[in-house]
């Protein structure tokens, strides 16, 4: 999902013919609120099955990393991309802003770290 969504969706959809920035970012925010509801649960799932499995500690220290990434995310991206988002849709031309690429770091650490767990998985 991080990579079909984060990394194929997002960029696409503002080449798209008639995508204006204010439609693309209206999408992106209701896509954005969807997939970060979805991985929160998934994420409460993985962390339940390391518990009731007990992997070693590389496993752990993926997961972590993968849900540490989404709670920064959550916790300190989103609302300044929202604000910032909110600005353009309301018709306002905010200064540029460092938060997408903060974002976009985030789930490359993510990616990594989810891939990575999975190998570890497959192979303990």
């Amino acid at each position: 999902m991080v990579l079909a969504i984060s990394f194929v969706e997002a960029p696409l959809k503002f080449r798209a013919p008639g995508v204006t920035v204010p439609i693309g970012l209206g999408i992106g925010r209701l896509v954005f609120r969807a997939l970060n509801a979805v991985e929160l649960v998934l994420a409460l799932v993985v962390l339940s099955c390391l518990a009731a499995r007990t992997p070693p500690l590389a496993t752990w220290v993926a997961s972590g990393l993968a849900v540490a990434a989404l709670a920064a995310q959550l916790l300190l991206v989103r609302p300044v991309l929202g604000r910032r988002t909110r600005a353009v849709l309301a018709g306002q031309e905010p200064p540029r802003s460092h938060a997408h690429l903060a974002y976009v770091a985030l789930e490359v650490g993510k990616l990594v770290a989810l891939l990575t767990g999975g190998v570890l998985l497959l192979t303990s």
